[in-house]
């Protein structure tokens, strides 16, 4: 293995990222659900789907993503509102989820957090 084969699979070992969706409705974040799982491999099963918990407190929805095997998401998806995702994982693993959530969606990041060798980013989503 040469030094640049060897650089990317240090990036690669930083393959889950740890994804909480909040500030939508329980539809709105089931599509972006669907996407993540499409893209990529999930601890979320299809049938494991958001549901609404009531009450006063906001609602927030996690999933692990390991985007060490990413397939190509089929096109943009249509939500009725911005979803926010607050996503955490290693400076790669994060770009790669990233990418793949732009085959579906107009992503823009609205805040990060820089660590040592991994990243919290802040991102909004919305339909094209």
């Amino acid at each position: 293995m040469n030094s640049t084969q060897a650089q990317a699979e240090e990036y690669r070992h930083g393959k889950e990222v740890a994804v909480a969706i909040s500030g939508c409705s329980k539809d709105d974040a089931r599509m972006v659900f669907d996407v993540l799982r499409a893209a990529f491999t999930t601890d979320r099963a299809s049938v494991d789907v958001p549901q609404d918990l009531g009450g006063k407190r906001p609602t927030v929805w996690n999933v692990t993503v390991d985007v060490s095997e990413a397939r190509v998401v089929s096109g943009p998806v249509t939500i009725d509102r911005p979803v926010t995702l607050d996503v955490q994982g290693g400076y790669w693993a994060v770009d790669e989820l990233r990418r793949h959530l732009a085959d579906a969606f107009t992503v823009r990041v609205v805040g990060t957090v820089s660590g040592d060798q991994e990243e919290e980013v802040r991102l909004r989503v919305e339909s094209r």
